[in-house]
């Protein structure tokens, strides 16, 4: 039983959940309280992933990345490394296709918090900064521990992305997603069950956990 699929998958879906908050709060910020008029356009952008085939995003981002086009080769000329069939490549291919789950849940977040609070803050003198650390975020909780247990779950059930960018390298590239579609594609049908099982259970405990805490939450709220 090789459990490099596992670590691995835990590793990226880590490793993806931290640039998503870096990232996805700052972007949920801006798509929450701007009115510019390009904001439709982000907002299609940013929800891409949950329509779009897994395939056809992986695909695009494969071509891009190639060294035989121009962002691939800078890359590769500048910094010596490919995207292409590399642990970072699955990075920046996760945080693509879960910066929905990220964003959405975070941007509800902002909005459901009352204007009131925000503009107190800033009557106060606080800058935009302060505003976000000390008032907004302590205030939507639920809403950033939603949107990082999804991203977190999402990245660890990717299989078409991941598949096109880092393909089916051992200790490298294959996840437990490919690792179980490798092994049912060779009968090895214990191996896979292992795979799914583990899986499972991760994702429901996640998954449990976080309606538990915000089920508490709300009724901490209520009263």
């Amino acid at each position: 039983m090789d459990w490099s699929p596992i670590s691995l998958t835990f590793k990226l879906a880590l490793t993806t959940t931290l640039v998503l908050v870096v990232i996805g709060i700052p972007m949920a910020y801006g798509l929450a309280f701007s009115r510019f008029r390009l904001k439709p356009v982000i907002e299609a952008l940013v929800s891409m992933p949950l329509v779009l085939p897994p395939t056809v995003l992986g695909f695009y981002l494969l071509i891009a990345f190639s060294p035989n086009n121009a962002l691939g080769r800078w890359l590769n000329e500048w910094f010596g490394f490919s995207l292409v069939f590399s642990f970072e490549g699955l990075v920046v291919a996760s945080v693509i296709y879960s910066l929905p789950f990220m964003v959405h849940p975070v941007q509800s977040g902002f909005r459901n918090v009352p204007i009131s609070l925000k503009e107190a803050s800033h009557l106060l003198g606080k800058s935009r900064m302060t505003t976000l650390c000390r008032v907004l975020l302590p205030n939507m909780k639920p809403a950033l521990l939603t949107g990082v247990v999804l991203s977190f779950a999402h990245t660890i059930g990717e299989f078409g992305v991941v598949l096109m960018i880092g393909g089916n390298l051992s200790e490298e590239t294959r996840v437990a997603s490919i690792a179980i579609y490798d092994r049912v594609e060779a009968l090895d049908y214990p191996t896979a069950n292992t795979y799914s099982l583990v899986l499972f259970i991760v994702t429901f405990v996640i998954l449990f956990t976080v309606f538990l805490l915000n089920n508490g939450y709300a009724l901490k709220r209520r009263i």
